[in-house]
């Protein structure tokens, strides 16, 4: 049964998208933002992938909870759970999901690296490590929901690693490294149908007996664990994507013509905002600070606002 589907992505892509536009960015940022660009959309691409599969073959099953796409934040620690679906023993499986324009071989030391088209062979981080991480903080949340099977036996938790079904995977040796949990996700029945041989060959009747609980009740379990889903901030930058400090500095008005007294006017009210707050993520009526993104559509639309910045209220009828 599905628990949750994932999080949508178009708000993140249409950032991201609309950033690339500026012509305020040095290098360094439009760097970013094409790895960034393409680092989500090979996420989406993968996680897509993955739950396409897994739902497939656990949609109707009831006696697996589906969750896709789960951020957890707990005692000060931050997991984001690609996908993960536990049974009525309460075992629980967290799945990576990874998609490369690559190869992937992993060595006899679990690492992992990918070999891409122009031949250029790249590092990565273990995906299976990252998973365990995860584990971590779900276990927390875990004991403080009071998740746990008949007489207080407590959840198991295993990790699974998805890639697109036309990866290429090198894999050493398994006494020297298992990684039978690494697999391609249309391999995902054919892996589970294993692993749980495995684990009930591990655990003896009675203390399976003692751990299963019913359909219902990892249905409301799975529910809490979604109520604590706390997605992250689509519209999130890091630091060094605020616009520089020498982009941000105003040109000095040029100098006015002399004035005769006769001609001066009389001493009034500005004639508008004070030049110096141009290219200043502050709204010129409130003077409230703005996200970056708000000031940027200031920026890429002077004639409207005229070099000034205004919070999305103050917009309103300019």
């Amino acid at each position: 049964m599905i628990i949750k589907h994932a999080d949508d992505k178009t708000r993140r892509l249409a950032l991201l998208a609309d950033l690339k536009k500026s012509a305020l960015l040095d290098t360094r940022q439009k760097e970013w933002l094409d790895d960034e660009l393409n680092r989500v959309r090979r996420g989406i691409e993968g996680e897509r992938d993955a739950a396409y599969h897994i739902d497939g073959y656990l949609k109707d099953s009831p006696n697996n909870a589906v969750i896709h796409d789960l951020r957890l934040e707990v005692a000060g620690e931050v997991a984001q759970i690609d996908h993960l679906f536990f049974n009525r023993l309460l075992h629980f499986v967290l799945i990576e999901t990874k998609c490369f324009n690559g190869n992937l071989a992993i060595n006899e030391y679990g690492e992992f690296s990918v070999t891409y088209a122009n031949g250029r062979v790249y590092g990565i981080p273990s995906p299976i490590e990252q998973s365990k991480r995860h584990e971590r903080v779900l276990s927390k949340l875990v004991d403080e929901l009071g998740i746990s099977g008949r007489l207080g036996v407590k959840p198991t938790f295993h990790h699974l690693v998805l890639l697109h079904p036309k990866a290429i995977i090198q894999r050493p040796d398994k006494k020297a490294f298992d990684s039978s949990n690494v697999i391609k996700a249309d391999a995902l029945p054919a892996w589970h149908g294993k692993w749980a041989d495995s684990v009930a060959n591990f655990a003896d009747t009675f203390s399976n007996l003692l751990s299963i609980r019913s359909s219902d009740t990892i249905k409301e379990w799975a529910e809490q664990l979604v109520k604590r889903h706390r997605p992250g901030n689509p519209l999130s930058l890091p630091d060094f994507m605020a616009p520089k400090p020498a982009v941000l500095v105003a040109q000095e008005p040029p100098p006015r013509a002399a004035i005769t007294p006769s001609s001066a006017p009389s001493p009034g009210p500005a004639d508008g905002p004070d030049e110096r707050l141009k290219k200043r993520l502050i709204c010129v009526t409130c003077g409230d600070k703005i996200p970056y993104n708000v000031g940027l559509f200031c920026w890429n639309n002077e004639r409207r606002f005229g070099g000034f910045q205004y919070c999305r209220e103050h917009q309103q009828g300019l």
